[in-house]
C-alpha cells in the first residue's frame, strides 16, 4: 500500500504506522509479561525491561530516523513553495526544522537510555522530545495558515492547529504532575501516594505522543506533490 502512494507520501505514512506499532507493540509485550499494569503506564515504562526494552529501543530509534527524513522533506517542500509565494521567511522555516530535529534527537536518547538505568538522561531526552515536538507542530500549524489558500486548505490548517492546541494543553500537566512524583518506578498500585499524579501524567503523555502521530498523518496529502529525482551527469574529457 505504501509503494502505491504518489510522490513521497509513503514517508509520513511509514512514520505514522511505524511509530504507532512501536507504542502498541511494546505496550502489549510489557503487559503480557506482567512488567506493567494495563491501566495507562508511561510510554517509557513499556520499554524498560527485556524483551520489550529491545523492541522499544529499536523501533523508537527507527521512528526518530523517519522523523528526521519527514521533517527535512517538509522543510524542502516549504522552501520550494515559498519561492513563488513568499509567505514566510526562510529563517523561520529553518528554525522550525532545527526544533524538529532536536525532538528527534530527544527520541533517540529516550530509546537508548532506559528509564530505570539512567533516569536523569532519560528524563532530559523525554523533555527535549516532547517539548521540541510540541513547538515544532505549533510552528508547522502557523506556517500552514501562512500558506493558505494556495498550498493548504483551511480545513487541514484547522485540524493541525487543533492537534497542536490539544498537545500543548496536555504537555503542561504532563510535566507538572510528573515533577510531583517522588519515586521512579514502573509498577504502580492505586493505593500508593503518587498514583494519581502518575495516572494523570501518563494520560497526558499518551495524548501528546499520539498528537504527534496524527499531526504527521496530515502531511501525507502535501507529500503527494513531491517527487524525488536522481540525475546522473557524465562529463566528457575535452582531451
Amino acid at each position: 500500500m505504501l509503494c502505491c502512494m504518489p510522490g513521497v507520501a509513503f514517508v509520513p505514512a511509514l512514520l505514522v504506522s511505524w511509530s504507532s506499532a512501536a507504542f502498541i507493540t511494546s505496550y502489549v509485550v510489557a503487559v503480557l509479561a506482567g512488567h506493567v499494569e494495563p491501566l495507562v503506564p508511561y510510554i517509557s515504562d513499556t520499554g524498560t525491561k527485556p524483551p520489550e526494552s529491545g523492541i522499544f529501543g529499536f523501533m523508537i530509534n527507527i521512528s526518530a530516523l523517519l522523523g528526521v527524513i519527514t521533517m527535512c522533506i517538509r522543510y524542502l517542500l516549504i522552501e520550494k513553495q515559498n519561492e513563488s509565494s513568499h509567505f514566510i521567511r526562510s529563517s523561520c522555516n529553518m528554525f522550525s526544522l532545527c526544533i524538529g530535529l532536536m525532538g528527534c534527537t530527544g527520541m533517540g536518547i529516550v530509546a537508548t537510555f532506559q528509564e530505570l538505568s539512567v533516569p536523569s538522561v532519560h528524563d532530559i531526552g523525554a523533555l527535549v522530545a516532547f517539548g521540541s515536538g510540541v513547538v515544532y507542530i505549533t510552528l508547522q500549524s502557523i506556517i500552514s495558515y501562512k500558506s493558505c489558500p494556495q498550498w493548504n486548505t483551511y480545513f487541514v490548517c484547522h485540524i493541525r492547529m487543533a492537534i497542536s492546541v490539544i498537545s500543548c494543553i496536555a504537555f503542561i500537566p504532563m510535566i507538572v504532575f510528573a515533577s510531583k512524583i517522588s519515586v521512579t518506578k514502573i509498577d504502580w498500585t492505586p493505593d500508593e501516594k503518587d498514583y494519581t499524579y502518575h495516572v494523570v501524567s501518563a494520560i497526558c503523555e499518551w495524548t501528546v505522543a499520539f498528537g504527534f502521530v496524527f499531526f504527521f498523518l496530515t502531511f501525507i496529502r502535501d507529500f503527494q506533490r513531491v517527487s524525488l529525482r536522481i540525475s546522473t551527469e557524465i562529463h566528457e574529457d575535452p582531451r
